[in-house]
């Protein structure tokens, strides 16, 4: 896990949100800003990112291509590399991409019986803090990023995505 230092006052944000396929029903371009800045508040001063809602097609094609397997997930994070050359010290605020699947993330919500806006909330900080270098190979970890998540998604009014799990 990369530690960042928590950090004070405004950040400078861009998220590039695109869709590929229709978006009614999917959140706006605004709902997935907000839900990344609160991923990122407080832990890196700038970030650029992008943030891409797929159909299940491209989300198993990526799926298969970069994690060999076949079938589409919630959400995939792949984030960015340091050029080789920068001179020392030099940080790039790119973060890196997210994808997330839109019928999965729909589906998923349906069986949980969790609303469609607080499921993508959830995805989006979960794989937002992917790019921050967090993630949940073992039990510790996967502790560690689910409180995480649960104090950022309270910050943003929304439930303990994993109440009722066991």
């Amino acid at each position: 896990m990369l530690v960042f230092p928590m950090t004070k006052g405004p950040i400078r944000l861009d998220v590039a949100v695109s869709y590929a396929l229709p978006r009614a029903g999917l959140p706006s371009a605004v709902s997935f800003r907000k839900w990344v800045a609160a991923a990122l508040k407080g832990r890196i001063r700038e970030a650029d990112l992008a943030v891409r809602i797929v159909d299940e097609k491209e989300g198993c094609s990526l799926n298969h291509h970069y994690r060999g397997k076949d079938y589409a997930t919630n959400v995939l994070s792949f984030p960015a590399e340091l050029p080789e050359g920068l001179p020392k010290g030099v940080k790039m605020p790119l973060l890196g991409d997210l994808v997330i699947c839109a019928p999965v993330v729909a589906r998923e919500a349906a069986e949980q019986g969790k609303s469609l806006a607080a499921h993508y909330a959830h995805l989006t900080v979960h794989g937002t803090l992917h790019l921050l270098g967090w993630d949940h190979e073992d039990d510790k970890e996967a502790d560690a990023m689910e409180q995480l998540e649960r104090e950022i998604l309270a910050d943003l009014g929304i439930d303990d995505p994993y109440a009722g799990e066991l």
